[in-house]
């Protein structure tokens, strides 16, 4: 073998590029300031590229909605498959951190129509046991005898329903010889009680069209309240209005006697919900907003179809100045 001109000969073999180990990135400013020297691996800074982090935020938005899911659950139900048997059932409900639509402007729409599983009741007794005593039914309280225990104040209604405060407003008590509370936030039976403070005239227009729907149907279920008002009004979560007293939800009353708001029009009872409706149109109601489906009828200027209010109608009573 001989030696060409120009030609370099090295003692130990060179690997290919492909098969050196890989080395931590050093940028260039710092490998040219100490190529003399051994760079400390820490000092390394890594470069992630654009599939890495896509990953990595699709990981952490998983996560999230995973959280998010878990944290709107529904009370265990149990059926009863015999005389000793009882089978615990636990019914989960998924549920958006979104709200399930925008507010309308005209009307103060709950948007709380959601499906989820009926609640347990005890049914009516269908005999008395042989021998055993006959209890005489309680004796109503009157519309008066309700009205004592409520603490009455003077209230203001401010602006307009969807646009103003209440002062000095007075609150419906959470449950009532006639009525229950609904919270639509939470699905859930009593309402809490800052939720359903109304202007006095309001409240006593309630109880009064309550007392009369009890009177002419005593074997109906009761009455299921929805919101009124903040304790000072203002803007209400899941509500356009509500803000000055003068609105409430009154959920239709169902077929099924379940105290709690209707998850189809099939369930409410159209001729219970069409006398409700009748006695606050005669009680002076100004507006009240009903489903387009729900089947309910009355003077047009006063009795309005609009959407969102399958499950409830919504009363809206005149400014009392």
């Amino acid at each position: 073998m001989a030696w060409l001109r120009d030609e370099v000969w090295f003692d130990t073999d060179v690997l290919w590029f492909r098969e050196q180990p890989r080395k931590p990135f050093v940028p260039l400013a710092l490998e040219s300031a100490f190529a003399t020297q051994a760079l400390d691996p820490s000092l390394s800074i890594p470069v992630s590229n654009g599939l890495e982090e896509s990953r990595r935020r699709r990981l952490a938005a998983k996560s999230a909605r995973k959280r998010r899911l878990a944290t709107r659950t529904v009370p265990a139900m149990a059926l009863v498959l015999g005389s000793s048997t009882m089978l615990p059932i636990a019914a989960f409900r998924q549920s958006g951190g979104g709200r399930d639509g925008a507010a309308l402007q005209e009307d103060p729409p709950s948007l709380t129509f959601r499906l989820g599983p009926a609640r347990l009741e005890l049914p009516e007794p269908l005999f008395l046991r042989q021998g055993a005593p006959v209890r005489r039914a309680a004796t109503r309280p009157t519309p008066a005898t309700v009205a004592a225990r409520i603490d009455w104040h003077r209230a203001t209604s401010v602006g307009l329903p969807y646009a103003g405060h209440l002062v000095g407003g007075t609150q419906l008590p959470v449950t009532g010889q006639d009525w229950v509370t609904w919270n639509p936030v939470t699905d859930s039976v009593p309402n809490l009680g800052y939720r359903l403070y109304g202007n006095e005239h309001t409240i006593r227009a309630i109880i009064s069209v309550f007392a009369a729907y009890r009177e002419a149907h005593p074997r109906a279920p009761k009455l299921v309240v929805g919101d009124i008002s903040f304790r000072n009004g203002g803007t209400m979560d899941e509500h356009a209005s509500h803000q000055n007293g003068l609105d409430v939800d009154i959920y239709y009353p169902r077929l099924d006697r379940h105290l709690s708001a209707p998850i189809a029009t099939s369930q409410i009872d159209h001729h219970l919900a069409q006398d409700l409706l009748d006695r606050f149109v005669a009680a002076g109601a100004q507006m009240i907003f009903v489903g387009y489906s729900a089947g309910l009828h009355g003077p047009s200027d006063v009795v309005i179809p609009y959407p969102n209010h399958e499950n409830h109608m919504h009363v809206r009573f005149p400014h009392p100045g």
